[in-house]
């Protein structure tokens, strides 16, 4: 998918939404556990649930190589129906890859590839630790897109995200000379970033590093993050943002009205993106 067409498809569907598909086995309705495979039977009635209100969707890698091989089954099942719906429709392996030019050559295989592993993501998500050598065998694949971890939610972002380091312009925070240097590696056709909603108010000095790049921002949701600060500080002409709603959505309910919780928690979260859409001139 071009940034063209993912821009359509936020302004047809007057949504910028991604449904984190981190499905617990333990977590899911009970009367799902009969089934043959569970865990695709769940992610299928969430995806038939939210189509309407999501341009995005992504699977957390983590929750599916957990169950070994049924795990990777489920997550096959589940990329291939989401096919039928796939011109609408980003598809992100939420994987954190990332390491030595020949390994991630390999990882880059595992989800772009489809003749090689069967799968076929839109993006991956990478981890810049390691550097350029790391990354650019992802963005050698034609139509596919980075999403570079670049300013995190978690407790933990403090310990190295937030550390001073002198650069030829001045102190920086180790985020931003993160960005700084990332985005001369690809562009804003094939790279994003992922900046978590808990840190909307360093959105603004984002933007001004990568203003026109997509941002991949979770934590809506049940982790606290206000959508309309993550909007104010991080919108740009093309919205320019896919927001992430995982747990909110997957688990509104445990019982065998799931799909409708699901759908009504999605819904809710579409209105009030249309509302910003709407209010910063992008529909």
């Amino acid at each position: 998918m071009t940034r063209k067409e993912l821009v359509a498809n936020i302004r047809r569907k007057k949504s910028f939404l991604c449904v984190g598909l981190d499905t617990e086995l333990s977590k899911i309705p009970k009367h799902l556990l009969a089934s043959d495979d569970p865990v695709f039977e769940f992610n299928k009635k969430i995806i038939d649930a939210t189509i309407d209100y999501a341009v995005a969707y992504k699977p957390n890698i983590a929750f599916y190589e957990a169950m070994g091989v049924a795990g990777w089954t489920s997550l096959q099942k589940t990329v291939n129906y989401l096919e039928h719906y796939r011109s609408e429709v980003f598809l992100i392996a939420d994987a954190k890859r990332g390491d030595i030019g020949n390994t991630s050559s390999q990882y880059a295989k595992t989800f772009y590839d489809k003749t090689y592993s069967g799968f076929d993501f839109n993006a991956v998500t990478v981890a810049p630790y390691m550097g350029e050598d790391s990354v650019t065998p992802f963005l050698a694949h034609k139509d596919k897109w980075v999403i570079l971890l670049a300013l995190t939610s978690n407790k933990g972002a403090c310990n190295f995200q937030f550390q001073k380091v002198m650069t030829p312009e001045g102190e920086r925070y180790l985020f931003e000379l993160v960005l700084e240097t990332s985005k001369k590696w690809g562009t804003p056709n094939n790279m994003m970033f992922v900046v978590g909603a808990t840190q909307a108010e360093m959105l603004q000095s984002i933007r001004k590093i990568v203003p026109e790049h997509f941002l991949l921002v979770p934590g809506v949701g049940a982790q606290g993050g206000s959508l309309q600060d993550v909007v104010k500080y991080g919108i740009n002409t093309q919205c320019g943002l896919l927001v992430n709603a995982s747990r909110s959505i997957l688990y509104a309910s445990a019982e065998k009205d799931f799909g409708e919780m699901a759908r009504a928690e999605a819904k809710k979260l579409k209105l009030e993106m249309e509302a910003e859409l709407k209010l910063y001139g992008i529909i």
